[in-house]
């Protein structure tokens, strides 16, 4: 028997901590870098955004500002784009790879994309998932419940299918926005390029988010385990 935060297997939590911190480090630092660097066109990004809706025929996509740093986003359900000040704005590579992506999920969104339609459904799963899983664990653990034990893991593998399904949903809204910006000539080549380093280094974190929550999850089925034993 193991204390809860004191075990063995949490050393099995030290590759995603150390890829999670390299992946926020690293979109941090080349988001920075490319936020200086302006596109030839001097665009900004939300006119960039408007275009590319307008082009695929997503009038009834809005787009507003929204406070916080990279908190750009997506919203399907009231049909709004969101950009942050730092970027809607901005007429740097940066911001622009940043818009374009959001732009992608728009698209995906309008085009039924099926991969984002079991994200959109699996939402109040991971919701539950991740904010109730580990509570329902622990009550379990402590008391000797099983079945609460079970429970919890069954919640947060709810929790981890999210973040597995969240992969190729946000890799290929980044590659339908850089071929767009190449397309269109928002971008050069070169500039298009910039974009790609800003968009492959955000796909990092979400690369981190699921090495995480499969090694989470491993770890409560491995600690469950050793409380039965």
């Amino acid at each position: 028997m193991y204390p809860m935060f004191a075990d063995w297997t949490f050393v099995l939590l030290i590759p995603a901590f150390l890829l999670t911190f390299y992946a926020q480090f690293r979109v941090k630092s080349t988001f920075a870098r490319y936020s200086g660097v302006y596109a030839s066109r001097r665009v900004s990004a939300e006119s960039v955004a408007r275009m590319l809706l307008d082009q695929f025929r997503l009038n009834n996509v809005r787009i507003e500002r929204v406070h916080g740093e990279l908190t750009d986003h997506y919203d399907p359900r009231s049909k709004v784009l969101r950009l942050s000040d730092s970027v809607g704005g901005s007429s740097s590579i940066a911001a622009i790879g940043v818009a374009a992506h959001e732009v992608g999920h728009a698209i995906q969104d309008g085009e039924g994309y099926s991969p984002l339609r079991v994200r959109n459904m699996l939402v109040p799963v991971a919701s539950l998932g991740s904010n109730g899983a580990i509570i329902l664990f622990m009550i379990g653990l402590f008391m000797g419940m099983g079945p609460l034990v079970n429970l919890g893991i069954v919640f947060f593998a709810g929790a981890v299918l999210f973040h597995i399904i969240t992969l190729p949903v946000e890799f290929d809204a980044s590659s339908r926005a850089l071929k767009l910006l190449s397309a269109t000539g928002v971008l050069s080549a070169r500039e298009t390029d910039g974009a790609r380093s800003v968009l492959n280094a955000a796909a990092l974190t979400y690369v981190a988010a699921v090495l995480m929550a499969i090694a989470q999850l491993v770890r409560l089925v491995l600690m469950a385990r050793n409380r039965r034993d």
